[in-house]
């Protein structure tokens, strides 16, 4: 099973389990809640593997280092 389909098989077991948990009330607001619980730790995870290199983190995520510096500061990590 390659890495993609372990994070993937990740978010479907705890996204079961956060619908079972509601009990039959109505999620709301899903996606920005997954998408902020899932992008902290991976800002955090990549700048330590970088060692604080924006530059180098703004490349293993993909992204601009403008994008990067812009959700760091979102999230308070500058």
């Amino acid at each position: 099973m390659s890495r993609s389909n372990e994070i993937a098989d990740s978010v479907n077991r705890t996204l079961d389990q956060y619908f079972r948990d509601l009990d039959g009330e109505k999620p709301a607001a899903i996606y920005d809640m997954v998408m902020r619980t899932v992008e902290r730790p991976l800002l955090e995870f990549v700048l330590r593997q970088t060692n604080g290199n924006q530059t180098a983190a703004a490349e293993i995520l993909g992204i601009n280092r403008n994008t990067l510096r812009r959700k760091l500061t979102e999230y308070e990590l500058l």
